[in-house]
């Protein structure tokens, strides 16, 4: 007979169930995802995720028991994770961020602006400053001969009076006016003139405090620099038209004849300067007598009066005295003739090499080259 009564000494113990994992107090429970590390940054500094050390001080281990001791382990908040979290990224990228905000910084600082000479007032930019600053230095001509009148523009140079303009636009006058950008006006003298280069130098009688242009640096421009033309086309004081140089070096023939220079602007004749360009004539026959020179090009409007006045750059210098414009040939026997976006000018390099020549009464003894 088999006996289920357990002898002497092979007492067992009763079987129970295992309780889960935390439910005695000797147990923590288990986190509910793994533990932050710590994070060394670049600088050395070690980051504890609790922001708590052991021994109440920040940077250390999470306070109270390690897991076993019966104690549950405080979970970091979200703001003590966020925090470490800047404090590391912050670490790793700063020099990069001061890097950039450097660069952006020297950029914005390194950034021109073109300063306009003699401009008066800072909220104007562009062609309206370039306006506003030179329109003063530019006048309105009208010289008289017996042949007839003619109109065009000059561009002063000195305060005391000197302004250049084009040998055609004064050639053989009896009396020269001057209209100034205020509409008062002065009478003027022919100081000197070169008709090989198409200049002459006049001076405004009794004149003190004028407004004197700048003169700038042709030989710095170049295809596709703006410009800004100003002069008198048909009488009209103080016109402003705008445009880019379309070339340079162009070959320009006009008349050194006297008789030729006469008829432009209102009451004189056809209103055209008659010029040699490309192999073609243009506004009429320069006659016997003729000189070329070297232009800038332009599509800047030009139109009869505009001779003598001046092309500028958007500094507010002057890079070249207007001198001629192109008609197209349909435009030839037409009264109406104007503008179709080819106009030359004489660069200020030639005008600045010519000035003393000018001063002292200019080198017309030979009258240029000769065309049969």
């Amino acid at each position: 007979m088999t006996e289920n009564t357990p002898r002497s000494g092979d007492y067992e113990a009763p079987q129970h169930p295992q309780p889960p994992y935390g439910a005695w107090s000797g147990y923590p429970t288990p986190p509910a995802h793994a533990p932050q590390e710590p994070v060394t940054t670049p600088s050395g500094v070690t980051v504890w995720p609790g922001g708590v050390g052991a021994d109440g001080g920040a940077g250390g281990p999470a306070a109270g028991p390690q897991p076993g001791g019966g104690r549950r382990k405080r979970r970091p908040s979200r703001s003590a994770l966020l925090i470490a979290a800047v404090a590391v990224v912050s670490a790793l990228v700063g020099g990069g961020t001061a890097a950039l905000v450097t660069d952006a910084t020297q950029k914005s600082d390194s950034s021109t602006t073109t300063t306009v000479v003699n401009a008066t007032s800072s909220k104007v930019s562009g062609v309206s400053a370039v306006a506003t600053a030179v329109s003063p230095s530019i006048v309105e001509i009208s010289a008289t001969s017996n042949s007839g009148q003619s109109t065009g523009s000059g561009v002063i140079i000195t305060s005391g009076g000197e302004i250049i303009t084009n040998n055609h636009v004064i050639s053989g006058a009896d009396t020269i006016k001057v209209t100034f950008s205020d509409g008062s006006k002065k009478s003027a003298t022919v100081v000197g003139t070169d008709k090989n280069k198409d200049l002459a130098l006049i001076k405004v009688e009794g004149a003190s405090g004028l407004k004197a242009a700048t003169l700038g640096d042709s030989s710095g421009v170049r295809v596709g620099d703006q410009v800004v033309a100003i002069g008198s086309p048909e009488g009209l004081t103080g016109t402003v038209t705008s445009g880019i140089v379309s070339a340079l070096d162009r070959d320009v023939t006009v008349s050194t004849d006297e008789s030729q220079g006469q008829g432009q602007g209102p009451g004189g004749g056809s209103g055209e300067w008659p010029f040699e360009f490309g192999g073609g004539r243009y506004n009429g026959d320069v006659g016997s007598s003729t000189t070329t020179y070297k232009a800038i090009q332009t599509d800047a409007s030009l139109n009869p009066g505009n001779s003598g006045g001046a092309l500028i750059n958007m500094s507010g210098q002057i890079i070249g005295i207007n001198s001629a414009m192109y008609s197209s040939a349909a435009q030839q026997s037409s009264s109406s003739a104007g503008s179709i976006g080819l106009g030359f000018s004489i660069p200020v390099d030639t005008v600045k090499a010519d000035l003393d020549n000018l001063r002292n009464g200019g080198s017309d003894s030979g009258g240029g080259t000769s065309n049969s």
